[in-house]
């Protein structure tokens, strides 16, 4: 470990002035010589270290976007070669390099602070065998020996022996005791946030190697941490638990916010949503109408959960717009207009279907409106010759008068039984 700090040793300088300018704030407050004042000093080093590594989370977050967005084609590679690994291995690769993307993307934060981190141990295993280091001068290697975390020294290790740790002004028990505690929370820390990233912010209907990579390293990280940390001194133990809980809490920030589509983190979110949106009309947040946004352009390659949620607006009375925005919708409401008809959106009437009518009324040629029955009797009425008057000869005299159809549009039976140009002939006897 000490080889590998060394070779770090250009950024030593830098780091030592950071930790030595926070001390001075410190120091202020709770005593130059305290534990707190050295403590808080290596947390504010890594709060500094990691609001400057946002841009950089920042650009994970969009890889891993991305791969989630070839989590098709990479299924799709799986099943045509899924008895050749090493031609599936060949397929994905050749994914990667032609749409730009990399599986090792997840772990440019852990590799952008590791110099800090090896330039850090190499500052206190610098003060706990007194040798001066970066700014730290002769003062401050006083100060920083007599600093105790939980009756821990700064530069004390799991590992160390009595002699030393007692040439710390500490007892052998403290330091077994807070090595081991927090080397336990650093592990479940990590543990927790792997787990989390696992189980709620992937797409689980695609199993992709990467997939199976994550969740690997979900149980070896730990492992990892918990075997070199009896060798990190408690100031080391500090720095990464505390880069561990900034790194878990940004996670969860992002994974309720914007969590990957397909996943569980996404039905939550849209569930939360829905209700904000139903609540209030409309989605009032630039954030919230960006998902939206993303959601309707989609279009038919929507998930389950985002369709679930546009379905869930529209019978809500709401509509989501290409911009993001969510307008009032009168279609799903089903308003109706004063006289009671059914109306759209724009307000035209609903189409409702004719009833129909009773095999009786069918028969004697009514129609809903009542015009089938005053054409039928009109129309008998004409083909009797006691009923025409001198007026209407003219007109019944003229060929197929009587198989005109009535008014509405509609022949009447009693028309069309009758025939052309006289009277309907009796039925025979014989026809009863």
């Amino acid at each position: 470990m000490d080889t590998i700090a060394s070779l770090f040793s250009f950024i030593t300088w830098p780091v030592s002035w950071v930790i030595v300018q926070f001390h001075k704030v410190y120091g202020a407050i709770f005593g130059p010589d305290t534990g707190w004042a050295w403590g808080l000093s290596i947390v504010s080093l890594v709060i500094l270290i990691r609001i400057c590594l946002i841009p950089l989370f920042v650009k994970q977050i969009k890889a891993t976007r991305a791969m989630q967005t070839l989590q098709p084609e990479m299924k799709k590679i799986q099943e045509r070669y899924k008895n050749d690994k090493q031609r599936q291995s060949e397929e994905m690769m050749k994914l990667y390099k032609e749409t730009g993307t990399n599986p090792l993307s997840s772990c440019l934060p852990i590799l952008a602070q590791s110099p800090f981190f090896f330039a850090l141990y190499h500052v206190l295993n610098g003060i706990a065998t007194g040798k001066t280091i970066g700014v730290i001068d002769d003062q401050l290697l006083a100060s920083a020996r007599q600093a105790h975390i939980f009756g821990a020294p700064l530069a004390a290790k799991f590992m160390d022996g009595q002699a030393k740790v007692e040439a710390l002004g500490a007892t052998l028990t403290d330091v077994r005791v807070v090595t081991a505690v927090m080397i336990v929370l650093m592990s479940a820390s990590q543990f927790f946030t792997q787990r989390q990233l696992m189980t709620k912010n992937v797409d689980t209907t695609v199993k992709t190697p990467f997939m199976q990579q994550q969740k690997m390293l979900m149980y070896v990280f730990p492992v990892i941490f918990a075997v070199f940390g009896i060798n990190f001194p408690v100031g080391v133990l500090v720095y990464w638990l505390t880069t561990n809980v900034w790194t878990m809490g940004q996670q969860m920030y992002v994974i309720r916010n914007n969590p990957t589509p397909g996943s569980k983190a996404q039905a939550a979110y849209l569930e939360r949503l829905y209700k904000h949106v139903t609540h209030h009309g409309k989605a009032r947040k630039r954030s919230e109408r960006t998902i939206i946004k993303a959601i309707v352009a989609k279009g038919r390659d929507r998930n389950e959960f985002e369709r679930k949620f546009i379905n869930g607006l529209n019978k809500a009375g709401l509509a989501a717009q290409a911009d993001g925005s969510v307008i009032r919708s009168e279609t799903q409401a089903a308003v109706q207009t004063e006289d009671g008809t059914p109306t759209t959106t724009a307000g035209t009437p609903k189409r409702q279907q004719p009833k129909r009518q009773p095999k009786s009324k069918r028969q004697s040629g009514t129609t809903p409106g009542g015009t089938g029955s005053t054409a039928a009797s009109s129309a008998s009425s004409a083909s009797s010759p006691t009923s025409l008057s001198k007026s209407d000869e003219p007109q019944d005299a003229k060929p197929g008068a009587a198989d005109k159809k009535p008014g509405n549009g509609t022949r009447s039976k009693a028309q069309s039984g009758q025939r052309k140009g006289g009277p309907q002939r009796p039925k025979s006897p014989s026809k009863k």
